[in-house]
């Protein structure tokens, strides 16, 4: 599990965004509160932080042309099997949403991809 350094969306293989848009998903349902080490920080915010993050991944896929569920559009939205929040803390988008996603994240993350044989450009 990791949530990939925002900025890197747009240029993420096919693979690596469509995993993450499944991570997002696992996370806002059942996975909500579920110990992960590379994980663990987002849950030290509201999950709206994580709907904004799912928000990012879901416009780029879109972009690319794929379509997911409309449903993931809500921040109540849990998944099939998890009960969607009655309510849910509202808060402004920050940039970067996670302040955990620093240039030292994104160095992390960069490496992390090129282990997996996906080189990116730094920037």
């Amino acid at each position: 599990m990791r949530l990939w350094h925002e900025e890197l969306l747009s240029r993420l293989p096919r693979q690596q965004l469509l995993g993450q848009h499944r991570e997002c998903c696992a996370l806002r349902g059942n996975g909500w509160g579920k110990p992960h080490s590379t994980v663990n920080y987002v849950f030290l915010y509201s999950p709206y932080k994580l709907f904004q993050y799912h928000m990012e991944v879901m416009h780029e896929m879109k972009k690319r042309g794929y379509k997911p569920a409309e449903e993931w559009e809500t921040p109540f939205y849990r998944g099939k099997s998890c009960e969607a929040y009655k309510e849910i803390e509202v808060i402004q988008q920050t940039s970067p949403i996670y302040p955990e996603h620093d240039e030292q994240y994104k160095k992390e993350c960069l490496a992390n991809l090129l282990s997996k044989g996906i080189e990116m450009d730094s920037f």
